[in-house]
């Protein structure tokens, strides 16, 4: 939804409102940041998440600090970033990034329902690991009592997108410097088992 907080003050027209652009940077993401404030004192926590459909979930131990100061209802920020390349220019004015990012305001609501909130744990797990989660022992009742679950809506949100080359200045469009882009991205290496897996085959999930 496009609202004065979702509107950037600098190149709106990066700024996309539709959930077909939303969702797909918040599935692909792995972790995000919450910003919040606390007496005046801003602070910013990232931790792992889920989406389902228009909705965020997070989960932290139910002692959190930081679970604590949020549970009720306080606003928060929520931030995702993915880079696609480093964009090299001419100059160091036009340096830039290509990049997709999500900001979303909203106000976090405490999950009650037990069969959402082992739900949401799953999705939490799932979405860091595909497959993870039913290859794990069930959730112990007293694992479920020290863990808190929110979820935030994603009505007020936005994204951010740039791709492409650099934008010289056309005085410099004939320098002797190498302009252009390195992409980037994210890759999972060869998975390193622990002591106690070391003659448990790996599963076909993580291979």
């Amino acid at each position: 939804m496009q609202t004065a907080r979702t509107t950037p003050s600098r190149l709106a027209k990066r700024a996309h409102y539709d959930a077909a652009t939303i969702h797909p940077i918040l599935d692909e993401a792995l972790f995000c940041v919450v910003s919040y404030s606390i007496d005046g004192q801003p602070m910013a926590i990232p931790t792992a998440f889920a989406r389902k459909d228009d909705k965020l979930y997070i989960h932290g131990s139910v002692g959190s600090h930081f679970i604590r100061s949020i549970e009720q209802g306080n606003p928060v920020c929520i931030s995702v970033m993915l880079t696609d390349g480093l964009v090299l220019a001419k100059s160091a004015f036009h340096h830039s990034v290509n990049y997709r990012s999500v900001t979303i305001f909203a106000n976090a609501q405490k999950v009650t329902d037990e069969t959402e909130r082992l739900e949401a744990l799953a999705l939490i797990t799932d979405h860091l690991i595909p497959g993870r989660w039913d290859d794990l022992r069930p959730t112990t009742a007293s694992e479920m009592r020290k863990t808190t679950v929110l979820v935030f809506s994603l009505a007020e949100a936005s994204a951010k997108v740039r791709a492409g080359g650099p934008n010289d200045e056309p005085e410099d469009e004939d320098l002797p410097t190498w302009a252009g882009v390195i992409p980037m991205q994210t890759v999972r290496l060869a998975p390193a088992p622990a002591e106690n897996s070391l003659k448990t085959p790996l599963p076909t999930y993580l291979s």
